[in-house]
């Protein structure tokens, strides 16, 4: 027996058959076998009326939208494929970002700090061989998922909404004058949430193998050391089965929780979740400090994360808008999901509020509120330097001297440089100081970088690179040009706020001590 089915035998349910049945899912995505179905068609026959504004497929992160569109007074209706509740993990974020639960009318005071479970400070980023770097105030909140759910479920329904639990997604139908939903709902937009296996992305992207995966497990115990601190990204092995392994721990309002993760492509010969969760129970003691005879395991947790380099999703379809990490709005080194959904929440919710009240629903008029982000699309170069190809040699040390140096530059630069980029945020400004930084400061690792990221990404990135000065001085210029917007027919301003949008989101101007 294996230490993953010994540990994992434990858990109550059947969480091995659980991760065995993720891993079949990512077999058929690395194969390119998973099952297209035509779940999108259009009638191009007129509906004449709808019963609902919005239609959210998808509820675990569906409802944070629904309820703020919600309380503006939005007509929404959410289906969920089962019961909507919250899950035991903990999501975790940085306290300033929750802020945006209080500006759109989501939570009180109080509810907000209810939420909130656990809290610690401060937080480590190391790797082999280099010096650790410690932060204050960086994704160190804990937040209560399934209490946070209940209370913006009541919130929803009290301000009009409706739920339909237990409803899967089966088909929408887009007619002229809005979409029908499963034969059966009729809106005006449907706002896909159902995540990164979401058949509605499968269709649109047409089954395209992801170009990148983050692979992550790991697990929520008791019985280690009492440590108040936590790890936001740290190494200490060298390369092992052609992957770069990454540790994340934060103590947890049960225990502490200790996450194993790593980049790569999608190739087929790739490790398994199993395989990868055999490797964490392996390395987990010398990590942490404590036998697993010493530890009471309360939640195993893994999963993987698809990144595309065409993302976000630009939807084919008028009046159907991908959200979350259905649209993959969120960058090839994150995990996506609650604060990806959090970071775009207030930007999403006024954008598709305008949408409405002007008529904006075509692809056209969609695809603008999921830009293109450069601040997003830079980060992919960053991934390549944070994994090697499947067939690759380099040194097994490499990564962790590359990442030693640049963070330790980071640190140098300040908070203004290493905090954003600790929350998946990249600024024009802050990145050219550290790579002037690091290139002046060590030439020989950064040259032995170009041959492992490719001199085509290389380009690719160079570009992005550029657009992400553009983005910063045209979001930088837009202020000057509000009072004259004013004046524009509402269609036309519709489309300036959400170039503005783009702007700000994508220089990383969203960012805010």
């Amino acid at each position: 027996m294996s230490l993953t089915e010994e540990i994992l035998s434990q858990l109550p349910g059947n969480v091995l058959g659980g991760l065995r049945r993720t891993d079949q899912i990512l077999t058929s995505l690395r194969n390119e076998k998973q099952t297209i179905a035509d779940v999108v068609k259009e009638n191009p026959e007129p509906l004449n009326s709808v019963d609902w504004d919005v239609i959210i497929c998808g509820g675990t992160l569906g409802i944070l939208i629904g309820c703020a569109l919600a309380v503006r007074g939005v007509r929404v209706a959410l289906l969920e494929r089962g019961i909507l509740q919250g899950r035991e993990q903990e999501w975790n974020i940085s306290r300033k970002e929750l802020s945006v639960f209080l500006e759109l009318d989501l939570l009180t005071e109080t509810e907000l700090q209810t939420t909130i479970v656990t809290e610690y400070n401060p937080a480590r980023v190391s790797f082999s061989g280099g010096k650790e770097v410690w932060v204050e105030d960086v994704l160190n909140i804990g937040v209560d998922p399934v209490y946070l759910l209940e209370t913006l479920k009541t919130r929803f329904l009290a301000a009009g909404g409706k739920l339909f639990e237990n409803t899967p997604f089966s088909e929408a139908v887009v007619h002229p004058d809005g979409v029908m939903v499963n034969n059966e709902f009729k809106a005006r937009l449907l706002l896909d949430a159902m995540g990164h296996l979401s058949p509605i992305s499968k269709q649109a992207r047409q089954g395209k193998k992801p170009d990148a995966l983050c692979l992550v497990v790991g697990s929520c115990a008791s019985g280690f050391p009492k440590n108040d601190s936590g790890d936001l990204l740290l190494s200490f092995t060298p390369l092992q089965n052609q992957c770069q392994y990454f540790w994340e721990a934060f103590p947890a309002k049960d225990g502490r929780t200790t996450y194993l993760f790593t980049y790569m492509d999608a190739e087929p010969q790739r490790l398994s979740l199993e395989n990868l969760f055999e490797e964490y129970l392996s390395l987990l003691p010398e990590y942490q400090g404590v036998e697993l005879s010493q530890l009471n395991f309360k939640r195993a947790l893994f999963g993987f994360f698809p990144s595309y380099c065409e993302s976000p999703l630009q939807t084919p379809w008028n009046r159907i808008l991908p959200v979350g990490d259905s649209s993959g709005n969120q960058s090839p080194l994150s995990f996506g999901g609650f604060g990806a959904m959090v970071r775009h929440l207030e930007r999403l919710t006024l954008g598709i509020e305008e949408a409405l009240q002007t008529n904006q629903l075509s692809i056209s008029a969609l695809t603008i509120l999921q830009p293109y982000q450069p601040s997003l699309s830079v980060t992919w170069l960053f991934q390549k330097a944070m994994s090697v190809g499947v067939n690759q040699q380099i040194s097994p040390n490499q990564i962790n001297q590359l990442l030693s140096v640049v963070f330790a530059e980071m640190q140098k630069l300040g908070t203004p440089v290493l905090k954003p980029f600790l929350q998946d945020i990249v600024q024009f400004k802050a990145l050219t100081q550290t790579l002037l930084k690091t290139g002046f400061s060590h030439p020989v690792l950064v040259v032995k970088i170009i041959p492992q990221v490719g001199l085509v990404s290389l380009i690719d990135w160079l570009v992005h690179y550029v657009n992400l000065c553009i983005f910063s001085l045209l979001f930088f210029a837009s202020s000057m040009l509000k009072s004259l917007v004013k004046n524009f027919p509402i269609e036309q301003q519709y489309y300036w706020h959400r170039l503005v949008d783009s702007w700000k989101f994508g220089s990383g101007g969203d960012y805010s001590e």
